[in-house]
Order: structure tokens, then C-alpha cells, then sequence
């Protein structure tokens, strides 16, 4: 018998992905559009309380500038700077509450994403920003006392996340071999540093001297072996993305606010508060004469640009309190640039994130999930240009 040769035929088999596509472009139409509050919420991740903490920080600022001591309202009779403090206060109060329904909102119904923001590298530093929000808050408030059973109860409401933060990100980095502090640093990893101090500062003014000692010293601590291992540019530098580098500003931020915590530790304005002043404003100069680190970042607004108002407000912070100290020219001349400074970088960054709001709403590839849940049911896709 001859052989029987069977004709060989190629087979190609087309995956049409049309029908996914058209699903993905049918989520644009009105009648199939998702509800505007749970997209909102899919977006929110925990960066976006630095507007809360930006508003709550210059809340402080106008409480202390305004206060009898203060030499910045030593000439001025008008009840104007009152009126705008207690404006401001109730301001951040709103947005801090209507931040925090949101997120409670995201972590019922997109506990998922939260649970990837919680291991994200940078993302979990920024979970530290309600407590603080609500700590810097608290001690701005107009209508309480520190000495006030309310005062001291909200006091370690808002504080016991921090702890419960600190046990577990410095525990990883003490026990956890793939998450060392040579790999994970990063510099918002010195949002942890300024919880521990805006809290010794809280404790500090409630007169709880021991626990306002025990979280300084945690925070320096913990302070001075990141800067070490961010100045050493170790690996975990460089996984910092550039639109996030406004972030920088935070390490002239945590030693500004460690001397606030220091000065209401002792209750003075002693040389070690001086030097920790002096450290944060030398940092801002540097800062400040490097603008091409920046240029990059400032391309496109991002929610991250909130990141040069709260630093700043720090440092103008600290420069009041060296100005009711040291009493001279000089320091009252530090105290009105730094605090002109910030009012004008804070009301910059209100205009633009009025006229960038659609921006708000985009999802955030840094700090906000690493993975959508649509990308979670698509497990892969062929080609792009089939759609």
C-alpha cells in the first residue's frame, strides 16, 4: 500500500478580545457608569491625608502666632488673625472627617486594596497621616485644655495606632529578612519619625513627661538610622519614584518637629531644641538650592505637592518658638519669612488643587493599590492594540 500523506495545515487560532474591550468601553456609557462615590473611594489611598495634615499643621501655626506670647501679634489689635484661626481650625476638622468616612469607607468595601497598601514599601508610611492629622488637631483645638479628661482620652485614642504602626514596621525591620531597613527605606519612611514626635508633644503638654520621653526618643531614634541609611544611598533609595520627590522635604520636617516636641519636653527652648532647629533649617536651604531635583516632580500636579506644605509649616512652627525664646531681630525675622513662607505655599497648593480636582480622582500607581480589582479578574491579556 502507497503511503498515505495527509496534507499538513496550519491552524491559527484568533482569541478575539472585542467582547472584553467592549465591556471596558461600555463602562463609559451613562446608563453602565459606576457609581461616582465607590469610584472615589477605589482611588482614595491614605497620601491624601497630607491636605488634612497641611491644614491641621497651619491651624497650629495661626494658634500659636496669635497667642498673647507671641511676639509675630505683639502690635496687631484686630480680631481678624482669631476669626481665621477658628475658620482654618473647623476647615481641617471637616476634611480630616470626611478623609477618614472615606477611607473607612475603602477598607469595607475595597479591604483588599488596603490590605496592599498596608505591605506597600511606601504606602505604609502614609498610614501613620490620619493619626497625626488628628494629634495635630487635637492640640491646635480652641475649646479644650490639655489638662481636660476629653483632652487626655482623645489623646490615646488617636496615639495607640502609631504604637500599633511602630510594632509593626520597625518590627520588620529588626526580625523580617526581605523587609530590612536597607531595603525598604525610603524618605517617607520619616512619616513614621514625625508620629512618634508629634505625639511626645501631645504627651508633653498633657505633662505626661515619661511617655512624651518614651516616644521622642523612639522617634530620634529611629530618625537618625534613617537619615544614616538614606544618606548612605543604599538600595532601597532608589525605588523612590520621581513624582513623589516633593516627599524630600520631609527630612528637614521631622528634625523641626522634634525640637517642638523637645521644647515642650522641658519646657524651654535649651541648646538641644536650638540644634535640631538649626539641622532642619540648614536641610531647607539645601533643599531649597537644588530646584532641578524638583523639576521633574512639578511637570504634572500631584497629590504629593502637599508634601512642601506641611514641612514647611513645621519649620515656620519651630521658628515662632525660637522667636519667643531668643527675642531679637533676627529670630523675629526667621519667624515672619518661614510663616509668610507657608501661608503662601499652602494657599498655592489650595488654588491648584481646586482648578486640578479632576486630577483627584485619577487612580494613583504609587501609593494607591498596586492592583485594581478589574486587573485582579483579568489575570493576563494578549495585546493592547486589539482594542
Amino acid at each position: 500500500m502507497e503511503n498515505l500523506e495527509i496534507p499538513k495545515q496550519e491552524v491559527h487560532i484568533n482569541i478575539d478580545d472585542s467582547i472584553s474591550c467592549s465591556k471596558e468601553r461600555s463602562t463609559d456609557l451613562p446608563h453602565t457608569k459606576p457609581n461616582v462615590l465607590m469610584s472615589i473611594v477605589s482611588r482614595l489611598h491614605a497620601g491624601y491625608f497630607r491636605i488634612s495634615l497641611s491644614l491641621c499643621s497651619q491651624a497650629l501655626l495661626w494658634k500659636m502666632m496669635i497667642a498673647p506670647d507671641s511676639p509675630s501679634m505683639s502690635h496687631l489689635q484686630s480680631n481678624l488673625p482669631s476669626i481665621a484661626f477658628h475658620l482654618l481650625w473647623y476647615l481641617a476638622l471637616a476634611t480630616q472627617v470626611a478623609l477618614c468616612l472615606l477611607y473607612a469607607l475603602k477598607c469595607f468595601f475595597f479591604f483588599d486594596m488596603v490590605k496592599e497598601e498596608f505591605s506597600h514599601y511606601i504606602g505604609v508610611n502614609y498610614l501613620y497621616a490620619p493619626s497625626i492629622s488628628w494629634l495635630i488637631l487635637l492640640q491646635s483645638a480652641p475649646m479644650m485644655e490639655p489638662q481636660s479628661v476629653l483632652y487626655q482620652s482623645l489623646f490615646s485614642v488617636f496615639a495607640l495606632p502609631v504604637l500599633a504602626l511602630d510594632t509593626k514596621l520597625y518590627g520588620q525591620w529588626f526580625t523580617t529578612e526581605k523587609r530590612f531597613l536597607s531595603m525598604m527605606a525610603n524618605p517617607g519612611s520619616q512619616v513614621s519619625v514625625i508620629a512618634n514626635l508629634v505625639a511626645a508633644r501631645g504627651a508633653a503638654e498633657m505633662g505626661w513627661k515619661e511617655c512624651a520621653l518614651f516616644l521622642f526618643s523612639l522617634g530620634m531614634v529611629h530618625y537618625l538610622v534613617i537619615f544614616v541609611t538614606l544618606y548612605q544611598r543604599l538600595p532601597g533609595g532608589k525605588n523612590f519614584p520621581t513624582k513623589l520627590r516633593p516627599v524630600f522635604f520631609l527630612f528637614f520636617a521631622a528634625p523641626a518637629m522634634g525640637s517642638l516636641a523637645w521644647n515642650s519636653i522641658c519646657g524651654t527652648f535649651d541648646p538641644l531644641a536650638k540644634m535640631l532647629f538649626f539641622l532642619s533649617l540648614f536641610i531647607f536651604m539645601s533643599l531649597v538650592c537644588r530646584p532641578n531635583l524638583f523639576k521633574k516632580s512639578m511637570q504634572r500636579f500631584n497629590v504629593a505637592w502637599w508634601a512642601y506644605s506641611f514641612p514647611i509649616t513645621f519649620l515656620a512652627l519651630d521658628s515662632v518658638q525660637y522667636a519667643q525664646n531668643v527675642k531679637d531681630r533676627v529670630a523675629s525675622g526667621m519667624m515672619l519669612i518661614f510663616s509668610s513662607i507657608s501661608v503662601l505655599i499652602f494657599l498655592g497648593v489650595m488654588v491648584l488643587i481646586a482648578a486640578n480636582s479632576n486630577r483627584l480622582r485619577r487612580r494613583d500607581p504609587v501609593l494607591g493599590s498596586a492592583t485594581s480589582l478589574k486587573d485582579k479578574q483579568k489575570p493576563y491579556r494578549l495585546s493592547a492594540a486589539t482594542c
